[in-house]
């Protein structure tokens, strides 16, 4: 899965309008092998992702969980920490 792209499901708040867009962008990006479409693609691009963020809203608000909602600042910090770790240098 592209980097880029983060779980929106089960946080509180809940994700927004901008953050389905953003991984909408990032997906249609990935699948099209293109940051920035041509303007013979552009139309074709925006719409992909137009309906692509539509249909993450749609799934968002339709899926269940029995799981309590993720704390956005919580997570931010693990990721934060498994960076650290990840790119950790031997010397330091």
């Amino acid at each position: 899965m592209c980097r880029n792209i983060r779980p929106l499901h089960n946080f509180e708040p809940a994700a927004t309008s901008e953050e389905t867009r953003a991984a909408a962008l990032q997906y249609v990006r990935k699948v099209s092998g293109m940051s920035k479409p041509s303007a013979a693609n552009a139309e074709a691009f925006d719409a992909a992702v137009e309906a692509i963020a539509r249909e993450t809203e749609h799934l968002l608000g339709h899926l269940v969980t029995s799981a309590p909602p993720k704390d956005r600042e919580v997570e931010a910090a693990k990721a934060k920490e498994r960076s650290l770790r990840r790119f950790a240098t031997a010397d330091a």
